[in-house]
Parts: structure tokens; C-alpha cells; sequence
């Protein structure tokens, strides 16, 4: 039944994932200047990102799980305090080895996703429950915007350190709050974790997304990239053969190839690759100097004030779509949030040549963006059984990151394949890359085409066939 004070339980868990969204994206504009006061090299800076990239992707589905199995509400308050931790360690860290280490700790965050969805579906109202997840998806969509914007003045007034100072004193008023107010979830999964499951799924992951984030560096050819590519397809089977066999499988392989979650999965693999390179390589662009014959030579700061209209309109259309989606459905809006994306990166393959511009352009993929992480959600949580909500949100973000690796990786080719004397990408490397990145999208909105219909209306939760196993029970909704 669900429990009083939703509103308050809904605060703490927008910002604690608001909050972990932030620190994903609110970084990246500092490497340089953290590269100088740690005194090391660019590669090595490079860590700082790679490392919370990779924790992220291993816990996000593992301690998703954990939560399904022992509960949400004591699992989200145990990865408050590690995140907590990780950001006290980041500010103080006096090394750039102490640095990568405390990111590393700070990645268990990406468990505050699928544990956070999972106790919104246990203790809010069914009614409640589609509209509370589209606006949980708009924070967590503008948190990453947020961290854009905000690392330029806070690095300017402060000091770079300050991008870990204050994540410490939200989080842990967060986690006190949490603590004393979020209810315990009633619903739990049967079994254990299966750590065979984890650890394949941990090594194929990192495998994965180690050569992809790294490949600009080593080089795409390297007997390092080729090497870990071979190894986690290797692992990748391993996993698949492990967890099928598993009487408690860590990700529920049944409940991944519903038509409702696997169709959904592949527009975030493929969405994903588009959202995320643009978030790293649009500052680039505009803060490239206009000599080079295309940027406008921007500070970190007015670089990350041109990406607000994409953080206020992805804020807007997420908190729109939980009112759109009972009218609609989820399936509307994921393929017209797809869309919008992909008309975002045309337009800005072929119009990028005034600030304002690239500041429209941003707007419109901001709309995308806050329908698609808003519906995605909900397609993921209305199709899966109480018991699964943590494991299958987990993989559906790590899905979302994998295309997000792909996606920068293949761009960063295209934009440095060819570089100008002076060290500089050609522009048309920046138009290929978003022509790239725009194709993505569009296959992702055709993609969501794939998605089955569905009456449009709120989650309700789960029901179970006769005889049907409870990990893969048949959501109630009524398909179209």
C-alpha cells in the first residue's frame, strides 16, 4: 500500500540522482584546469572521466539488483555515503592518483537510477507513478545540463575543488533525509546475487568501454584495443551462457527479451550515442577559436551558458511528458523525443555559424532529450514485474552509457582524423561528426517505432500468470 509523504520522499530521490548527474558532466570543463594544479598529463587527466565511467557501468545494474533483493530504501541510503565519501575524497585529493580513485568510488552513484525508480513504483500511488518517473527523468536529464553550465562559474569564483565541496553538503543532507523519511519498500525479489553473474558482467563491461573511451589514445589499430574488443565479446557470451543457467540470475535474460524492454533498450543504446557525444563535443566546437574558420572562441563559461536552453527545455518537456504520456503514451513520446534529436543534429550539421544558432539548436535537442529519458522510464518500469524494476532500469542506463561511448568514440574520430597545422580539427570534421550523430537519432526514433503499442495510461504494477515464473510476470497494461 503505498505510504504518506511522497512529496518528500520524491525530493530525496531527485536529488540524489540530480546530484550524481551533475557530477557525470560537471568535470569534463575542468580537465584542463585540474590537469594543471595535479601537474599531469592529458592522458592521464583523461582518467578522471574514465574511471567514474566505468565504476558507473558495473554498479548501476549490480546494486540495482541488491536493492530488488534486500531493499531499495537501505541500499540507496548505503550508496548516498559511498558517493558521499567519494566526493570528500575528490575534494581533498591531493594527487591526480588519489583523484581517479575517489571517481571511482563516486560511480557507485549510478545505482541511485534504477533504486530510485524502483521505490517510486513501490510507494507512490499508481496514479502517481507514470507522472513522478517523467519528472525523476527530467531531473536526472537536467543534472547533467546542470553540471555543464555550473563548472565554469564555479571553477571561476572558487576553485575546481568546489565541484566536489558542494555535492558533499547536498548529499549528505540527502542522505540524513533519507535516512530518517524514505520508507523501506515492501517488495523483494527471491534469490541471491549471483556474483558469478556480476563479475562476468563487470569484466565484459569494462573490456567494452575501456578501448572505446581509450582507443584516441592507443590508437584504434593497437593490439590493446583489438585485444580487449576480442575479449569482452568473449566475455559478453560467457555472461549470456552464465545467466541463462543461473537459478538466480543477476539480469533476468526473460525478462530483457520482452518486446517492451529490448525495443526500448536499443533506441537507448542508439539516442544514447547521440546525447552524449554531443555533450562533449558542442563545447569543444564553440570554444574553438574563430581563426580555425569555424567556433567562436568561448570561455568555459560562455560555452556552458550556450548549452542552457538545451537544460531548461530538457527540464520542461520531461515535466511535460508525465502529463502528456496517460493522452499519448510512453511510445509517442520516445519516438518524438528521438526525432527531435535528430532534427537538433541535422540542423546543426548544416547551421552553425552564429551563437544563436547552436543555442536554438541546443534547445531543440533539450526537448528530445527530456521525452525520451522520460518515457524510456516509463516503458522499462510498466513492463517489467516489482521484483525486476532495479536489475532492467540498471541495464537500460548502462545501455543508454554504452551508445554514449560509441557515440564520442566514432565522433572523435571523425572530428580528429584530420587536424589543421595548427592542431586544430578541420571544421568538416565537426559536420560529419554531427551528421553522424544525427543519423543515430533518426535510427533511434525508427527503432521506437518497434516498441509495442500500448493504451496510454499509468503505471499500475504487476501481475502473474498461472504457472508463469515470477521474474518474468506480464505487466497489467493493456496492449494495444
Amino acid at each position: 500500500m503505498p505510504r504518506k509523504s511522497t512529496r518528500l520522499t520524491f525530493a530525496v530521490l531527485a536529488t540524489g540522482a540530480g546530484v550524481f548527474a551533475m557530477l557525470q558532466s560537471l568535470i569534463a570543463p575542468a580537465l584542463p584546469t585540474v590537469q594543471h594544479a595535479l601537474h599531469t598529463s592529458q592522458s592521464t587527466a583523461t582518467w578522471v572521466m574514465t574511471a567514474y565511467l566505468l565504476s558507473a557501468s558495473v554498479f548501476t545494474p549490480i546494486l540495482g539488483r541488491v536493492g530488488d533483493l534486500i531493499g531499495k530504501k537501505r541500499t540507496l541510503v548505503a550508496v548516498l555515503l559511498v558517493v558521499l565519501a567519494g566526493c570528500l575524497l575528490a575534494a581533498l585529493a591531493p594527487t591526480i592518483g588519489v583523484l581517479i580513485v575517489a571517481r571511482v568510488v563516486q560511480g557507485v552513484g549510478g545505482a541511485l537510477f534504477p533504486l530510485s525508480f524502483g521505490i517510486i513504483r513501490d510507494e507512490f500511488a499508481p496514479s502517481e507513478v507514470s507522472g513522478s518517473i517523467s519528472n525523476l527523468s527530467a531531473v536526472i536529464a537536467a543534472g547533467g545540463g546542470v553540471g555543464i553550465v555550473a563548472a565554469g562559474p564555479i571553477v571561476s569564483a572558487l576553485d575546481y575543488r568546489w565541484l566536489f565541496w558542494i555535492p558533499v553538503a547536498v548529499v549528505a543532507l540527502t542522505t540524513l533525509i533519507a535516512l530518517r523519511y524514505v520508507p523501506e519498500s515492501p517488495n523483494r525479489a527471491e534469490g541471491r546475487v549471483s556474483w558469478l553473474g556480476a563479475a562476468l558482467l563487470s569484466a565484459w563491461l569494462v573490456a567494452l568501454l575501456l578501448p572505446l573511451s581509450q582507443a584516441g589514445q592507443w590508437g584504434w589499430g593497437s593490439a590493446r584495443v583489438i585485444g580487449l574488443f576480442a575479449l569482452a565479446v568473449v566475455l559478453f557470451a560467457l555472461w549470456l551462457f552464465a545467466e541463462s543457467r543461473s537459478r538466480s540470475p543477476l539480469i533476468d535474460l526473460r525478462v530483457m527479451r520482452l518486446p517492451a524492454v529490448w525495443t526500448t533498450n536499443t533506441v537507448a543504446l542508439l539516442f544514447g550515442a547521440g546525447m552524449y557525444a554531443l555533450w562533449s563535443f558542442l563545447p569543444a566546437f564553440v570554444q574553438t577559436p574563430s581563426s580555425a574558420g569555424y567556433g567562436f572562441g568561448a570561455s568555459v563559461t560562455a560555452s556552458g551558458l550556450l548549452m542552457l536552453p538545451m537544460l531548461v527545455a530538457m527540464f520542461c518537456s520531461g515535466l511535460l511528458s508525465g502529463r502528456l504520456e496517460p493522452v499519448v503514451g510512453a511510445k509517442a513520446l520516445l519516438t518524438t523525443g528521438a526525432a527531435l534529436g535528430a532534427l537538433a543534429l541535422g540542423l546543426l550539421a548544416l547551421w552553425h555559424t552564429a551563437q544563436w544558432q547552436v543555442a536554438v539548436v541546443a534547445g531543440v535537442f533539450g526537448l528530445g532529450i527530456g521525452l525520451a529519458f522520460a518515457s524510456m522510464a516509463n516503458l522499462i518500469v510498466g513492463s517489467v514485474p516489482p521484483e525486476q524494476t532495479g536489475a532492467a532500469t540498471g541495464m537500460n542506463a548502462n545501455i543508454r552509457t554504452i551508445g554514449g561511448s560509441i557515440g564520442a568514440a566514432v565522433t572523435s574520430v571523425l572530428v580528429t582524423g584530420g587536424l589543421q597545422p595548427s592542431g586544430l580539427p578541420y571544421g568538416s570534421g565537426y559536420t560529419h561528426g554531427f551528421t553522424l550523430l544525427a543519423v543515430l537519432c533518426l535510427a533511434a526514433a525508427l527503432a521506437a517505432l518497434l516498441v509495442p503499442a500500448r493504451r496510454a495510461g499509468r503505471v499500475t504494477g504487476t501481475t502473474r500468470a498461472a504457472g508463469e515464473p515470477s521474474q518474468v510476470a506480464r505487466p497489467t497494461a493493456v496492449r494495444g
